[in-house]
């Protein structure tokens, strides 16, 4: 297993970066508002009131990094009426049902309505998606005034970054990280311990050399494997907030997603 203290300079810099899958552009970062409180890491009750530990805070049935949400209490106004927006984010106001601009600074789950978890439920992510998309659309304010129709393509652009952000682990990982405030510096995921870069070499040599669509099945089922492994491990790390653990746990996904991706394209070349 990748251990929190094996990112060294391998041997093979070559090797590596022949390896290195695509990059995935790191999410901007991005503070929550003081609502994702209740949109937080589900942890089973343990009685304790409120403490704060290593970055965390947690409190009764929930844990949630005090980096990631902001303790504002502004509230803001309807730009049309000038209303109190009772809710964040608000996409409609209330009053006179006009579209509002995003908000800045809320975060991904706030905006999806998804609990701030690594492994969070994907069909209520992508039914979340679908609703708004369907208000949202550009194409419901064609009629609208010009504010309108920007602020409708603000919105619809921002929840659809937003849920292809959220929905794969991997980039969801890394924006969570983003949140907490660590970064994937350029470079870093293509240096990795020998031992892990030459099994990654072996799997990228049995996946050239497979003929048949059962080989490459075979790769994929294992591959898979690891995958579902490595979240279980990600989830895990941050629900402790071992942070630096859970990032080098996202290093070697990046791989692994990379090599799920050229079974599928391999799998293509067969049919």
């Amino acid at each position: 297993m990748f251990h929190a203290n094996c990112l060294r300079v391998s041997s093979s810099l070559r090797a590596a970066r022949c390896l290195m899958p695509n990059r995935l552009p790191a999410p901007k970062a991005v503070t929550c508002s003081q609502h994702c409180m209740s949109t937080c890491f589900n942890k089973k009750d343990t009685g304790q009131r409120d403490t704060n530990f290593g970055g965390l805070v947690f409190c009764t049935n929930k844990v949630f990094s005090s980096r990631s949400c902001s303790t504002s209490e502004a509230k803001l106004n309807c730009w049309n009426c000038k209303q109190l927006l009772d809710r964040t984010p608000s996409f409609f106001c209330d009053s006179c049902k006009a579209i509002q601009p995003p908000e800045e600074g809320t975060s991904y789950f706030k905006i999806l309505d998804c609990d701030y978890t690594f492994t969070l439920d994907t069909q209520k992510l992508q039914t979340r998606y679908l609703q708004l998309q369907r208000t949202l659309h550009p194409d419901n304010f064609s009629q609208k005034s010009v504010k309108e129709q920007e602020y409708s393509e603000s919105q619809s652009a921002l929840v659809s970054k937003a849920y292809k952000t959220l929905l794969k682990p991997l980039s969801r990982g890394l924006y969570m990280l983003e949140l907490e405030g660590i970064h994937l510096k350029e470079g870093t995921d293509s240096v990795v311990e020998s031992h892990f870069l030459m099994e990654l070499m072996e799997i990228n040599e049995a996946l050239e050399e497979a003929q048949t669509p059962e080989e490459v099945n075979k790769i994929g089922q294992d591959t898979k494997g690891k995958l579902v492994d490595l979240t279980e491990l990600i989830d895990a790390a941050l629900h402790k907030g071992k942070l630096d653990a859970a990032k080098e746990l996202l290093m070697q996904m990046k791989y692994y997603a990379n090599i799920e991706e050229k079974v599928k394209a391999k799998l293509s070349d067969f049919m």
